[in-house]
């Protein structure tokens, strides 16, 4: 695993709890605003990618009924001038019909630095095959 307090990561590091603070207020559209307007979403639970604001919005939408709550379990971080790449392995309490249950994915992110602040243009997230 990467070390999330050297300077060049660290701060990529802090971006994920950015992101599941942004999932726990259950509002897609705060969700969605730590999105580019180009970035790609290709989401855990759909088999469509998501390539604009509505997309990531409506895919978020349903997403957010599960109260996700997310911690990773493994991660790799690097930072490459104005981009940022934090991948590896998280999982996500979810409570649905039958109860509260987990599912273990693998991650990729891809930031990029505008002046905004830090932007995800890529996000790639996929169930573990087990």
């Amino acid at each position: 695993m990467t070390d999330p307090s050297t300077p060049d990561t660290a701060e990529i590091a802090g971006l994920f709890d950015i992101w599941n603070a942004a999932l726990a207020d259950g509002d897609p559209e705060i969700v969605a605003e730590l999105y580019a307007p180009d970035a790609v979403l290709l989401p855990t639970i759909s088999n469509r990618p998501r390539t604009d604001r509505a997309g990531i919005i409506d895919y978020f939408e349903e997403f957010l009924k599960a109260r996700p709550q997310g911690r990773i379990v493994e991660s790799h971080l690097r930072r490459l001038g104005d981009l940022g790449v934090h991948s590896g392995v998280y999982v996500f309490a979810l409570t649905g019909p039958e109860g509260r249950r987990e599912a273990h994915a693998r991650f990729t992110f891809l930031y990029r630095r505008d002046p905004e602040g830090w932007r995800i243009i890529e996000h790639h997230s996929s169930l573990m095959p087990e």
